[in-house]
């Protein structure tokens, strides 16, 4: 088995993955397999921009999610083809309705074409892969419905962001000390912030095991 080191992409999804599989099974279950090379080539095609490399390898590990999953903290994994989707669909949005201008008000554009969807939340907003050059390329921040793009709190990269949920899982704490890992009374894994009786839809959450067994 090829070693890699830690706190590379692979390495992370293989600890977040080894988690669920102890103790929250279905957290897990919406993960597709890795994909193809030939997906990661068509998706990078249809938006017209090369992928990262940890953009790739994350791929390489999960193809995404055939539906939302609570394994990462406020958002779920797209797949290559969703990828490719949401950009396009991003990007046509944003050329009818000058989207692609930064407004007075904002500091970023609603959309820029060197910004790559990765992930998707609950509201359907999505973290972004900042692709322009620059000190600040391959950073992850935010572009929500409306509203300039949001980078004020933005990971350095995808592979610091896995390692952050990884460590967590394994060793406790919280991600940025924000999000802490729970289950939900279904036996699920949920993220939230840090309270005296957190719960979801009225019922507890429990804090979740640390380790992988």
């Amino acid at each position: 088995m090829t070693e890699h080191p830690e706190g590379s992409v692979t390495a992370s999804w293989r600890r977040i993955d080894a988690w669920p599989a102890v103790h929250a099974p279905a957290a897990s279950a919406a993960l597709r397999p890795p994909a193809g090379a030939d997906a990661v080539e068509a998706a990078e095609r249809a938006l017209g921009v090369p992928f990262p490399v940890e953009l790739r390898e994350s791929l390489g590990c999960h193809d995404g999610a055939t539906g939302w999953t609570g394994l990462l903290p406020e958002q779920s994994p797209l797949g290559a083809a969703d990828i490719a989707e949401h950009g396009r669909m991003r990007l046509e949005t944003a050329a009818g309705t000058d989207g692609l201008v930064t407004r007075p008000w904002d500091d970023e554009p609603w959309w820029h074409p060197l910004w790559v969807p990765w992930a998707e939340s609950a509201d359907g907003g999505v973290q972004v892969i900042d692709l322009r050059p620059g000190p600040g390329s391959g950073r992850l921040g935010w572009a929500g419905h409306s509203g300039g793009g949001d980078f004020s709190g933005a990971w350095p990269g995808l592979a610091a962001y896995l390692h952050e949920v990884s460590r967590a899982l394994w060793h406790g704490g919280g991600v940025r000390g924000t999000y802490h890992p729970y289950l939900t009374a279904d036996g699920d894994l949920w993220w939230d912030c840090a309270g005296d009786r957190p719960s979801l839809n009225g019922e507890p959450l429990t804090p979740a095991p640390v380790g992988p067994g």
